[in-house]
């Protein structure tokens, strides 16, 4: 059996996206309806046993790199064993975090200790009352602590996300970029994508990669040099700012598909994975490692789950049927 993860395209799997809890402490309208709340008992998530198995298995077809996403990740108890679970199975390389850091000053110096070797911070406004009202009652200032935490823990490098949304944070490109620059941390900026009902609802709130970039070029001109993305990077278009310790990216879901360099798969809380975001074909990890199969035979599944792994996701198509996902559950 291969120790390569290659879809039927000739695409290297190598990076597995793991959502530990679908619950966050913040509840962004883009990210999840209004009425909506999880509904899952801890029978139904993942246990530590579950995950160390699953990811050792993957490790095993090639996997390298493991992020830790939710819903909000710090919210699942025993989040520092999970991470020191994962970075203590031979093969992965790369444990990364993905939070919204409301929680991160407590967690930061102990995740760093436990294999956390980097974050990536969901932060779209550092304007105390917009934050607000983005997130439905989030505190900017706890995040921006949070942020300060791993800088401190010597996380590196960290990275702050920003869902651009025309009328509601464009005016914040510029400030973002330059908050950044004073942390000495990197800023990406991200297409609204139109996953679950509360993203389809805010796509009128859309901004193109392009028309962001022209905002990025406009504030910092001859000072971006163009970054080639490593092995295991993710799909954005990323930028060196000179003279600077940051770089400035786009991740650009639907203007600009990444389709054909796509090395990645999702697996939600309650363990399915997940093949594609733009698309609804999954299959219950969970349900597989909680049988009596061997792992060559939930790896035979996870073959086979690989090789229906789409060509190109169709946010933009009539065969795009993902309105009944919410972010929040699929780990972004």
């Amino acid at each position: 059996m291969s120790n390569k993860l290659l879809d039927k395209f000739g695409r290297e799997i190598n990076y597995i996206r793991l959502s530990v809890t679908e619950h966050c402490n913040y509840r962004c309208f883009y990210c999840r309806d209004d009425e909506h709340s999880p509904n899952c008992k801890r029978e139904d998530i993942l246990s530590y046993e579950d995950i160390q198995r699953i990811i050792k298995i993957f490790a095993e077809l090639g996997v390298s790199k493991v992020r830790l996403t939710g819903g909000e990740p710090l919210l699942r108890r025993g989040i520092v064993k999970i991470a020191q679970l994962i970075n203590n199975i031979d093969g992965i390389k790369d444990v990364p975090l993905s939070t919204n850091a409301h929680l991160l000053e407590k967690f930061a110096d102990k995740l760093h200790k436990n294999g956390i070797n980097r974050v990536n911070v969901s932060i779209d406004s550092i304007t105390p009352d917009k934050f607000k009202e983005i997130t439905r009652g989030g505190d900017v200032n706890e995040v921006i602590k949070g942020i300060d935490g791993a800088i401190a823990a010597g996380m590196h490098p960290i990275k702050i996300n920003v869902v651009a949304m025309r009328g509601v944070n464009d005016d914040e490109i510029e400030s973002m970029i330059d908050f950044a620059i004073e942390k000495g941390i990197d800023v990406r900026f991200i297409e609204t994508m139109p996953i679950g009902s509360a993203g389809i609802e805010n796509q009128s709130q859309y901004i193109s990669e392009r028309d962001i970039l022209d905002r990025i070029n406009k504030h910092l001109g001859a000072k971006l040099i163009k970054l080639t993305p490593s092995k295991t990077d993710g799909p954005a278009n990323n930028f060196k700012i000179k003279g600077t310790n940051s770089t400035v990216g786009v991740i650009s879901a639907l203007s600009n598909h990444f389709c054909q360099t796509c090395n990645r798969v999702r697996i939600t809380a309650k363990g399915d994975l997940i093949l594609c975001l733009g698309q609804e074909d999954s299959i219950s990890l969970k349900d597989a490692v909680r049988s009596n199969l061997s792992d060559n035979e939930i790896k035979q599944i996870i073959i086979d789950a690989i090789d229906k792994k789409p060509e190109k996701h169709e946010f933009n198509s009539s065969m795009d049927n993902i309105s009944n996902r919410q972010m929040a559950e699929i780990g972004g």
